[in-house]
This record gives C-alpha cells, sequence and structure tokens, in this order.
C-alpha cells in the first residue's frame, strides 16, 4: 500500500521533527509524552529564529500560553495499547481534545500498539492541537471494516492548526491488502486501498513498502518532504495523474534530502496518455540513490496494466522541474530516463549537480520531448 495523498479544504498538517527547544509543562515521562523530544506549537505567532524566539528563549507570554495547554492521553479514554480495538478510545480522546478551549494534546503513549479501524478525526477544533504519536498505530486488517469507503483509514477533517508529531509508527497493514490485489491475484477484481492526507510535511521518516514510498496524487498542493529514507518500494512519486482521461494537478512539491536504496524508481513523476492537467513547480534535492533501478523518471505514458495503452492526442503537462545535487548509483544501465508526449512536451526541466553511476562507470541518459536546461556537471547528459 502507497502512502498516497489527498488534498483536504481546510487542513494543515505538519509533520514535524526539530530538535528540542524546550518541554512542554505540564506534560510528563508518565503521560506517555517523550520529555526529551518537546516540540514548540508551530501556530504560535512569534518569529523563530534559529532556536531562540527573537532574542529570548521564551517569554513570559509563551511561558503563559504554554502553561494553558492541556493533554489528553487516549489510555485514560479506554485504549489499552495492548493490539486490541482502540477506535472508540481514540475517537473519544479526540472529541475531549478538540473540545477544549486550551491549546491541547492528544498523545498516544510509546511502547503500545493501538488497532484503528478507519476513523475521522473532525473539526473545527476550539483551539489549537497537536497528536504525539509515540505508540504504534496499526490499521485493521478486517477488510469489512472499510465498507464505507476503501480509501479512508485516517483522516484529519475540517481541522485548522494542528500538529501532528512524534517518533512512533503508522502501520497500515498493506500486507492484507496486498495479499487481496488484482496485482497479485489476477482472478480478484481491483479495488481501491486506504490512503493518506496530504498538504503535510513529511520529515524524517524511514518508509518499506511493495508500492511508492511516497505517492503524491491529483489535488496535493504546498507538499513539502525532507530527510526521507525510502526502501524497498517504488520510490517518491507525483502521480500517476490522467487515469481514466481525468484532469489532474499537483503543485509546489519540494523534496529535499532523501535517501534511497534498493527501490524500483528514484524519483518520478508518472501520467497517463488521455489525461488533462498539470505537474508544476517541483524540485527534486538532494537525493542519495543507492542501486535505484530508475534514479530520474519522468514518464508521461504511464501504463499499469496488461494491455497495452492506446496512443492519445492528450496528456497531463510537465512543466517546471528541478532536479538539483542527484548523486549516488543505479541498478539500470539508463539512470536518467523522460519521455514525455510530443504534443505536450515537458518543459521547463533543469538537471544541475547530477551524478549517477552503475558499477562505476558512467550511466546513460534517454530524453524526449522535453525542453532540458543543464547547470553545472550532469552525469549523465541529456544533451
Amino acid at each position: 500500500m502507497s502512502l498516497q495523498t489527498h488534498f483536504i479544504p481546510s487542513l494543515i498538517v505538519f509533520l514535524l521533527s526539530c530538535p528540542s527547544y524546550y518541554s512542554l509543562p505540564g506534560i510528563s515521562e508518565a503521560s506517555g509524552y517523550d520529555a526529551s523530544a518537546g516540540r514548540v506549537f508551530p501556530w504560535y505567532p512569534g518569529t523563530i529564529q534559529g532556536r531562540n524566539f527573537g532574542s529570548k528563549i521564551m517569554s513570559s507570554k509563551m511561558g503563559r500560553y504554554l502553561a494553558a495547554v492541556k493533554t489528553f492521553n487516549v489510555n485514560d479514554y479506554g485504549a489499552k495499547g495492548d493490539g486490541s480495538d482502540a477506535t472508540e478510545a481514540f475517537n473519544n480522546a479526540w472529541k475531549a481534545a478538540c473540545s477544549s478551549s486550551q491549546g491541547s494534546v492528544l498523545v498516544v503513549p510509546k511502547n503500545k500498539n493501538y488497532l484503528l479501524k478507519p476513523i475521522t478525526f473532525e473539526g473545527p477544533c476550539k483551539s489549537s492541537i497537536a497528536v504525539q504519536i509515540y505508540g504504534t498505530l496499526q490499521a485493521s486488517a478486517d477488510r469489512s471494516a472499510y465498507s464505507k469507503d476503501l480509501t479512508r483509514w485516517l483522516v484529519f477533517e475540517n481541522v485548522q492548526n494542528l500538529a501532528v508529531e512524534g517518533g512512533g509508527t503508522i502501520n497500515g497493514n498493506g500486507k492484507i491488502w496486498w495479499e487481496n490485489s488484482c496485482k497479485v491475484n489476477d482472478d480478484l477484481p481491483c479495488k481501491d486501498a486506504p490512503t493518506a492526507l496530504t498538504k503535510m510535511h513529511i520529515s524524517s521518516s524511514v518508509i518499506g513498502t511493495g508500492d511508492d514510498c511516497i505517492s503524491i496524487v491529483s489535488g496535493s498542493q504546498k507538499v513539502q518532504a525532507t530527510g526521507i529514507t525510502c526502501g524497498p518500494g517504488h520510490g517518491i512519486s507525483i502521480g500517476s495523474l490522467g487515469d481514466g482521461n481525468s484532469e489532474d494537478h499537483v503543485s509546489d512539491v519540494t523534496v529535499n534530502g532523501a535517501t534511497l536504496k534498493g527501490t524500483t524508481n528514484g524519483v518520478r513523476i508518472k501520467t497517463w496518455q488521455g489525461g488533462s492537467g498539470s505537474a508544476s513547480n517541483i524540485k527534486f534535492q538532494n537525493i542519495e540513490m543507492h542501486n535505484v533501478k530508475n534514479p530520474i523518471i519522468v514518464d508521461q505514458k504511464y501504463c499499469d496494466q496488461d494491455k497495452p495503452c492506446k496512443s492519445q492526442s492528450r496528456a497531463v503537462q510537465v512543466q517546471n522541474v528541478l532536479y538539483q545535487n542527484i548523486k549516488g548509483t543505479s541498478s539500470s544501465s539508463e539512470a536518467i530516463q523522460i519521455d514525455c508526449s510530443e504534443k505536450f512536451p515537458c518543459k521547463g526541466i533543469v538537471l544541475q549537480g547530477i551524478d549517477l553511476r552503475v558499477g562505476g562507470k558512467a550511466a546513460n541518459a534517454e530524453c524526449n520531448n522535453a525542453k532540458i536546461t543543464e547547470k553545472g556537471n550532469v552525469s549523465p547528459s541529456c544533451t
């Protein structure tokens, strides 16, 4: 199951992994909160300079603000953390935290395993809210639990000033979906599987899967991914877009700082023929490739089906894409593949500081129907 992304209006999600500025008052180790990883509430209106707020570590105003923070531990609402169903407990804890007039922190204690059926954490909330995940959230393996909507598991909806953070684990339990997938068994019908959310900052995450480590799909805007380790998996992808002649749009995506190990693809943009829309203003920066089959790939003729796809005149426009400081090794001879549409060629593709090799030797690049600018040392070269 891939980590796919869908834009939900009024949703702002930040996944933070910054060094500790200070611990939040009133939140103890007993509550499950890791005091050594205390976070600054990102919605505080002051300016952060380095690790200080202005010229002071903490103003009296900030001290009064943090003193008002109230914590809600899911265990206090009936969650056991022993792998049993905790959906109702999480729902009740969220309602209490969301209805609090104080800034609130919903705590998922460490060293615990919480099984969750599909759940929506719905707003609007009365104040700012943080969700601290230090334990493990595990998706229910009962596929009938997803009968209302196969594409949803964990949903934050209509929530503003929300922070989701912590060093815990979100286990989508993808094995059960792959075992019942048409890609594994041709006799089975093809159905959607649960997906995750977008308009977010994903940081300092280790992702291993049987599909895309991160899949940024239609409607996604202003997505940032930093400090990502991917493998095994199919890499970090924009798309697929344009399936079924649909109009899809993705814009303002930045992947800055990633390591990919033994993946099928590195950084990829994939669009179906016949679609429309655009994938624009995308940056892939400071990325290490280790034995990756297709380190850089743009495929405007993506076709994920048994029968060959028919050639079509329309295509999703790919434009303004930067590949900067991408280095490492490819497991195939072609480290760069940019295959664009003849009628909708890729525009504004920039390759800067690229060094990809195969078996200690220079790799090859195959680039078609694309306007490419190369800056600095670029190996392999499209020109």
